[in-house]
């Protein structure tokens, strides 16, 4: 069974940084596209951003291209969300997940990012 284990969020102010993890294992994780994905208190889950199996190519939401970056380190199982110019808009808790083709059914217990002053 494929478990995800996210680390890396907190309470940082509006234009601050953070830089999530995220660890898988149970899986041979260079097979397959990763996604960071969110989810606010009354709202539905939303993909952040994808990367592809290999780390070429990646893929983001409107809301948050050009200051997120993902990355991915196959040989330690390890997915990054690198994240700059935070808003408040942009709290959540944070989830890693495969992007394609469905996300795993287990997740992770995610990790919580809070923008506020």
């Amino acid at each position: 069974q494929v478990q995800l284990v996210e680390s890396g969020g907190g309470l940082v102010q509006p234009g601050g940084s953070l830089r999530l993890s995220c660890v898988a294992s149970g899986t041979v994780f260079g097979l397959w596209a990763m996604g960071w994905y969110r989810q606010a208190p009354g709202k539905e889950r939303e993909l952040v951003g994808k990367i592809s199996s290999t780390g070429d190519t990646t893929e983001y939401s409107e809301s948050v291209k050009g200051r997120f970056t993902i990355s991915r380190d196959n040989s330690g199982g390890t997915l990054y969300l690198q994240m700059n110019s935070l808003k408040p808009e942009d709290s959540a808790a944070y989830y890693c997940n495969r992007a394609s083709p469905i996300p795993w059914p287990s997740w992770g217990q995610g990790t919580q990012v809070t923008v506020s002053s």
